[in-house]
């Protein structure tokens, strides 16, 4: 995953501190170096590191930070708040337009994921607004493109506009948004063509489908792939079409992250969705304050919760929160969250998201198989359904049972259905709005797990508060 290495860097800069009771400027000097060195092996754009490093250094050396009880943690939240303001403080909205259509061009280099982020984008706006978008496929240079628009919009019940490769892309946008207009489609998705590299002829043909569509959004797409070279073509397209938002793909990917600090800063433009995965779900919201917690190491318990949410309705979610409080949770249940759950993306990357993960040793390492989910259902299944209702009728004859018929060992059926009553107590402990045992441990006892107990403190409270006003 994406900025895993500067994490690591940034977490080691600050750990240092906390070994400290008492910190000096030169403390604070050799912190910030070490941070500078992280940002820039990240490949953040050097003027950004510059700017972001004084303003830390500034803000860090007052008397009251390095005079307060606790100079460490404060630092840390100075660290956090300005990591937060170089990726764009506010998380920034789609603008739309008064009356329908609201149109969105997509705009960028050649390979950069423009046709895969306009069938993510109209599956986004079907789930969260119950949109009715029209996609228009204005990239004739390559025929796949048109292609692969039309075999996305078949998967998401979506009309894609083509004319085939043989009419400009002008005349496709122009036809497009008056089918558009009298079909009262309320989005209207611009997929257009790309070079390798950016080119006269590329810009002017941009220019005039941004006269003809007059788009409320001009999203520039990017690889995060592509690091310093990604903040060069952000820069460039800026200049020439006045692009409105950024979105970074391939986040999931081998990188180092540094476009994404960067773009912001260098451009003015936000950053306004990230795609982290090749399936059509795999598209989130970018929020800077989240982005900067995942950053430092600090957790995104927000954004997992809202994953959880898209697939639940509310009913289903009560009645499950009402199993967990009375301790009826079974087996039946156990393979309907497991699925849920994996239907959520990589459970290494869900856990990384919880506030003090960082902190258990090895976490880094932990890999998925997704063949032991497949184990663990053929034991489940493999149990009577009065069984599964029952966790406690499993007695040692009847596990016997369950592993023979599920082709597994009976030590490993044993191990199964103590980490189902683990999580089902932990379950009980946290719906009843307490720390559940053992968490203090997973969290540490340095800087990181402080901020970590913090960030899932502040969860807990929320979701307090939510119920209140219910």
């Amino acid at each position: 995953m994406a900025f895993e290495n500067l994490t690591e860097r940034l977490q080691q800069a600050m750990s240092k501190l906390r070994k400290k009771g008492k910190i000096t400027e030169a403390d604070v000097t050799e912190m910030m170096r070490e941070i500078r060195l992280a940002l820039l092996e990240a490949d953040v754009n050097l003027k950004v590191v510059k700017e972001f490093v004084k303003n830390v250094r500034q803000r860090a050396v007052g008397t009251e930070v390095l005079d307060s009880l606790s100079p460490a943690q404060q630092i840390v939240k100075i660290v956090d708040e300005e990591l937060t303001k170089t990726l764009g403080s506010e998380t920034a909205t789609l603008n739309k337009s008064p009356k329908i259509p609201t149109v969105i061009m997509m705009v960028g280099l050649q390979g950069a994921g423009k046709t895969t982020f306009a069938g993510k984008l109209a599956n986004h706006l079907m789930k969260t607004e119950k949109a009715r978008p029209l996609m228009i496929a204005g990239d004739v240079y390559r025929p796949a493109a048109i292609d692969q628009l039309k075999v996305l919009g078949q998967q998401l019940n979506v009309p894609v506009f083509d004319m085939g490769t043989d009419v400009s892309p002008v005349e496709i946008v122009r036809q497009g948004m008056a089918l558009a207009r009298e079909k009262k489609n309320d989005y209207v998705l611009i997929d257009t063509a790309g070079r390798l590299h950016i080119d006269e002829k590329l810009m002017d043909e941009l220019k005039q489908i941004k006269e003809i569509a007059q788009p409320n959004e001009i999203l520039l797409v990017v690889d995060a792939m592509t690091g310093q070279d990604a903040v060069t073509v952000a820069d460039s397209f800026n200049q020439q079409l006045g692009i409105t938002g950024v979105v970074i793909t391939k986040l999931d990917g081998d990188t180092r992250g540094g476009a994404a600090l960067s773009i912001r800063q260098v451009t003015g433009a936000p950053i306004k969705f990230t795609g982290t995965g090749e399936k059509l779900t795999d598209l989130e919201v970018f929020h800077p304050d989240r982005m900067a917690s995942r950053i430092l190491g600090m957790g995104d318990m927000l954004t997992l919760i809202e994953k959880a949410q898209q697939d639940y309705d509310e009913k289903k979610a009560e009645e499950l929160a009402k199993k967990m409080k009375e301790n009826t949770f079974d087996f039946n249940d156990f393979i309907e969250q497991m699925d849920q759950v994996m239907g959520m993306g990589p459970l290494e990357d869900l856990l990384k998201m919880i506030p003090g993960m960082n902190q258990v040793p090895g976490i880094e390492n932990v890999k998925v198989d997704p063949k032991q989910i497949a184990h663990q259902k053929a034991m489940v299944m493999s149990m009577t359904p009065a069984e599964r209702e029952n966790p406690d009728l499993l007695n040692p004859s009847r596990r016997r049972r369950i592993a023979a018929g599920s082709g597994n060992s009976v030590v490993e059926v044993n191990r199964m259905i103590k980490q189902f009553k683990e999580a089902r107590k932990m379950m009980q402990q946290m719906t009843k709005g307490q720390m559940p045992a053992g968490m203090d441990q997973m969290f540490g006892s340095g800087i990181k797990g402080k901020m970590g107990k913090m960030a899932m403190n502040r969860m807990m409270k929320k979701q307090k508060k939510k119920k209140k006003r219910k």
